[in-house]
């Protein structure tokens, strides 16, 4: 069984024991996911409008962090303006315990 979930403004398409790194999330131990597109089974497919009615996704945080630096280097050809700047996105790492359908 799989479903196809959103947070952080993506979507994610996950089975029970993966873990998977999203946007950065509020929350401390286990929680559930609402939002969940589509449920996958051996049978068929259930397909929300915009979401399946009744459906979650168990999950447990195991940690937060910030992704590697991307450096960002913007100038002004002829005026002797640069200015280098560099970014770390923060992320959480969750793993699924559960697909509730």
């Amino acid at each position: 069984m799989y479903a196809i979930i959103e947070t952080g403004g993506k979507q994610y398409q996950v089975k029970e024991g993966d873990e998977i790194f999203v946007e950065k999330l509020d929350v401390e131990g286990e929680f559930t996911i609402d939002k969940v597109i589509m449920v996958g089974k051996e049978d068929g497919a259930v397909v929300g409008a915009p979401y399946v009615d009744g459906a979650s996704v168990k999950a447990s945080l195991i940690k937060n962090g910030k992704a590697k630096k991307v450096t960002v280097f913007t100038y002004k050809p002829k005026k002797s303006s640069k200015r280098k700047m560099g970014h770390r996105q923060p992320y959480s790492k969750i793993k699924i315990e559960a697909i509730n359908a």
